[in-house]
């Protein structure tokens, strides 16, 4: 009989020991958070992706022949802003993920090529697309207005290829995690060398 209680009681201890919830690391997401974030991170990198592909595509129908004028109004409508608000959604989700999970943002290779991607294609945005797709639209309305055709410098295919190029390459790794640790990725696993 003392032998059935004290199964009884290590059976009851193990059942309690599989409820318990793993105890997370100081500063780590919970599972349901983390998801979140990356629901956020994943669906804005793709509009970032959708918005370059869809530049890519007025660009090269301007180029084509199609109306200069109204291609041109209309990549002003959405060439730059969107895309740094989706630019810089991802890059805040990236840093939130990065910095919630075991992967850091220094850790591992691939997630500081993607760190420096998307500070380099948000910063290109901002400084060189903008001026350029400001100019771009301004030139759009006067033709517009006096109806006449704008044509396009086929300079400007190459911001939607490069940018489209680098974002499906940081998807891409994120899939595939390539490369190994960093160096201070491998000192934090290790510890410091003496």
């Amino acid at each position: 009989m003392d032998t059935a209680g004290a199964t009884e009681k290590a059976r009851q201890g193990g059942r309690e020991r599989s409820r318990r919830v793993p105890r997370r690391r100081a500063g780590r997401l919970g599972p349901r958070t983390r998801k979140a974030v990356l629901i956020v991170h994943i669906a804005a990198s793709g509009a970032w992706l959708g918005l370059d592909l869809v530049l890519g595509i007025l660009v090269a129908t301007a180029l084509l022949g199609g109306d200069g004028a109204a291609l041109a109004v209309a990549v002003a409508a959405f060439a730059t802003w969107p895309m740094v608000a989706v630019g810089a959604l991802t890059l805040a989700s990236g840093v939130v993920l990065g910095l919630g999970s075991r992967y850091g943002l220094v850790r591992y290779r691939w997630v500081l090529v993607k760190l420096v991607l998307n500070v380099v294609l948000v910063f290109l945005v901002v400084v060189a697309l903008s001026p350029q797709v400001g100019a771009l639209a301004g030139e759009g309305r006067a033709a517009l207005a006096s109806g006449g055709d704008l044509a396009f410098d086929p300079g400007m295919l190459f911001p939607p290829v490069v940018s489209s190029t680098a974002v499906a390459f940081a998807i891409a790794i994120s899939v595939v995690k390539p490369w190994g640790r960093t160096l201070r990725g491998r000192t934090a696993v290790e510890g410091p060398a003496h």
